[in-house]
């Protein structure tokens, strides 16, 4: 009796065990599925996320740099309120100057207009052009040292992986995120705006030149130039307007490729005689050769400084991502075209010293 009392408590404790333990099965699996994913997943998975937590862009510094000399400043001010106003990204602006203009640039920053910029000012020492730049004694006023500031992008921004260059005479009107999310192929340093398959090419270039291929800026009478085995016909491009890889950039020393045909072209005048463009232009034809990519040709609208007259339709230039004043019709004198849509984004110099060069630019332009 006893021996079957034992027995059947061993069995009712086997069969209460044996409950338990299904009960906490489908509890565990009650709460694998029912659980959230914040503790079972990666956190990227949760579909409620704020878009703020996701979507890094909105956190990450956009770098572009401008370069503003004095006697252009206002244009410079007028392209970062416009690209400023345009986004929500974290936009820094880097804004490569000579020393004797800091000061100008930041009371004109201290604008209640221009209060929520954010930017770092940079000295450009003209110095490391000596011996790169052929100087005629005669126009060395007409040297321009911060044209060169974009060889330098590395150095002027030394943590950044990407960046975005634009010149002085642009206005953005849609998201500079766009332009800088630009894909660049890999091994690629930089992307440019090709001229032959540019947008504006058909309708602008017409009697400005041989601006769209590679024989309107380099001299294929000289043997260094034959040698590199570039086709004369190649479609040049846009050096106003870029998005660069830093990372790229460094490991293929660009900078130093760069000053390399600096130099050379001291020595052996490689440039064309009839240059189209501006001497920026042909060092970073030969480096880039077939190895750029190319951005959307919307982001580098141009020649709309190459004659007075209105080259585009107001719709055209209504739908364009960025507009690009290149040529002698700057967007601050009176004969170039579409100057109501560079002045939405003008802010005023507290100095008056803008308005009076561009009396001085109207008086040359109307000669």
């Amino acid at each position: 009796v006893n021996i079957s009392i034992l027995i059947v408590a061993v069995v009712i404790f086997l069969l209460v065990l044996h409950h338990n333990f299904l009960g906490l099965s489908d509890f565990l699996k009650r709460e694998l599925s029912d659980s959230s994913p914040l503790g079972l997943q990666p956190i990227d998975f949760i579909p409620a996320v704020p878009q703020r937590l996701t979507d890094a862009r909105n956190d990450k510094e956009i770098s572009v740099v401008i370069a503003a000399s004095d006697e252009r400043l206002g244009g410079a001010i007028a392209a970062m309120n416009s690209i400023y106003h345009h986004t929500r990204s974290n936009v820094v602006f880097y804004i490569v100057t000579l020393n004797d203009t800091m000061d100008h640039l930041r009371l004109w920053l201290s604008s209640s207009a221009l209060k929520n910029l954010r930017y770092r000012i940079l000295d450009f020492d003209p110095r490391v052009l000596e011996g790169k730049v052929q100087v005629d004694p005669q126009k060395a006023d007409t040297l321009k040292p911060l044209t060169f500031a974009r060889f330098y992008l590395p150095n002027l921004v030394p943590h950044a992986e990407k960046a975005i260059y634009v010149d002085d005479d642009v206005i953005v009107q849609d998201d500079i995120l766009e332009l800088y999310n630009t894909p660049l192929k890999p091994g690629h340093a930089a992307a440019f705006s090709d001229d032959c398959d540019s947008t504006s090419n058909k309708v602008a270039v017409r009697g400005a030149g041989n601006q769209y291929n590679y024989i309107g800026f380099l001299d294929y009478k000289k043997e260094t130039i034959r040698k590199l085995a570039m086709k004369a016909n190649t479609c040049s491009f846009n050096p106003g307007v870029f998005v660069a890889n830093l990372t790229e950039w460094k490991l293929q020393n660009i900078t130093k490729q760069l000053e390399k045909w600096m130099t050379l072209n001291v020595v052996e005048e490689l440039y064309s005689r009839t240059l189209a463009g501006s001497i920026t232009t042909p060092p970073l034809l030969i480096v880039f050769y077939k190895q750029h990519s190319s951005i959307d040709p919307m982001w580098n609208v141009r020649h709309l400084g190459s004659s007075a007259g209105k080259r585009y339709s107001p719709q055209f230039v209504k739908a364009a991502k960025l507009l690009h004043w290149n040529g002698h019709f700057k967007p601050w004198g009176r004969t170039a075209s579409y100057t109501e849509v560079w002045e939405k984004w003008y802010v005023p110099d507290p100095t008056g010293k803008f308005s009076l060069i561009r009396r001085h630019s109207e008086a040359y332009e109307a000669k």
